[in-house]
């Protein structure tokens, strides 16, 4: 099967698996796994913070971070079709007692002044004051929109001088540094919080990291214990890290390139359904809306043709590229997807 579900579903490689047989490990709820916080000091520097906590998920991570910026009972901002909201079963509110308010936009495409525009901080003892934004680079349901750096300065500028914090969940941060140029120094001087996924464009088996300040990453130690998340010899897991970002960061260009030619060879033949030129990164997004064919039928005769897709809504069908999809792949989904299409538009 070609599965172009995720791109957590790649295998680690030989190599890789080598490495991480060989990792030194230690406990690292004792602090003392050296691959671990080797680790977690070669990604907080990357992106210019001063700690990194380990989690064995992006919605660990996101949500460690949030609590630390946002008390029971206050607010946080962010886009109405974002990870923090729609796929991670309302942890802020369960665990946290954060209440979200969230703006919407084309393709969760970040412009400063919508959440600006919604933000209510320090609002007195009868309305939720807000305070904290999240932004999701690049945004996941939007189609791997990457945002403009011009509007995160912005958005850093002016929520500042109103009070908030602002943290990124940047699970594909590196295919945004790869489309953009943008280092990720240069990104994390903008966010008080930082996530970020190494399971994803990376390719490592497991693992995201909470980047900040030392305080809050000691604060967000102790939470991520509570919620069950400290392990023990986790360095087996850090060093497959180690490897991806040593191997695999550069090469996140070709998925770019091959989710782009799934995109031109899909809007050839029905043009609705996707625009190319916004296919920026790894996740191609297809509205169906114009074609009578629901996504999980479509979904359902990829399947068939040995083709793993995700309908995420009655009329939306991702697909993303990964480390593991190869040219030859991307022939036969080109071959398969678009005459799928073609057939259904002819029932229109």
């Amino acid at each position: 099967m070609i599965d172009l579900r995720s791109d957590t579903v790649t295998q680690p490689s030989d190599e890789m698996r080598s490495v991480m047989a060989k990792a030194p490990v230690g406990d690292d709820v004792y602090g003392d796994d050296p691959t671990a916080n080797s680790l977690e000091e070669r990604v907080a520097a990357m992106f210019g913070k001063e700690a990194g906590l380990f989690t064995p998920s992006g919605s660990m991570a996101n949500q460690l971070a949030i609590r630390q910026l946002v008390k029971p009972g206050e607010e946080l901002l962010t886009e109405t079709f974002s990870h923090i909201v729609r796929a991670e079963l309302g942890a802020g509110a369960v665990f946290s007692g954060i209440t979200t308010r969230t703006w919407e936009s084309a393709r969760g495409l970040l412009r400063a002044a919508d959440p600006l525009r919604i933000a209510r901080p320090d609002s007195g003892p009868y309305q939720v004051s807000t305070t904290a934004i999240a932004v999701e680079n690049t945004h996941n349901f939007g189609g791997g929109t990457v945002q403009p750096l011009s509007e995160i300065k912005t958005l850093r500028t002016e929520s500042l001088k109103i009070g908030l914090t602002m943290h990124l969940d940047g699970a594909r941060i590196w295919n945004a540094h790869i489309a953009s140029g943008v280092d990720f120094s240069e990104y994390g001087k903008y966010f008080d919080t930082i996530s970020v996924c190494l399971s994803k464009g990376l390719g490592a088996p497991i693992g995201s990291l909470m980047l900040s300040d030392a305080t809050r990453i000691t604060s967000a130690r102790q939470w991520r214990k509570r919620y069950g998340g400290g392990m023990r010899q986790i360095g087996i897991l850090a060093a497959g890290a180690h490897f991806a970002l040593d191997n695999n960061l550069a090469r996140i260009k070709d998925d770019h390139t091959r989710a782009k030619s799934i995109a031109k060879a899909c809007a050839a033949v029905v043009s609705s359904t996707i625009n190319p030129a916004e296919v920026e990164t790894n996740i191609v997004a297809l509205d169906l809306t114009s074609l009578p064919i629901t996504a999980s039928e479509l979904n359902a005769q990829l399947k068939e043709s040995g083709i793993l897709a995700s309908a995420l809504g009655p009329n939306f069908l991702r697909l993303v590229t990964h480390l593991d999809i190869s040219d030859s792949d991307i022939e036969k989904v080109n071959s398969v997807l678009p005459g799928l299409l073609e057939s259904a538009l002819k029932k229109k």
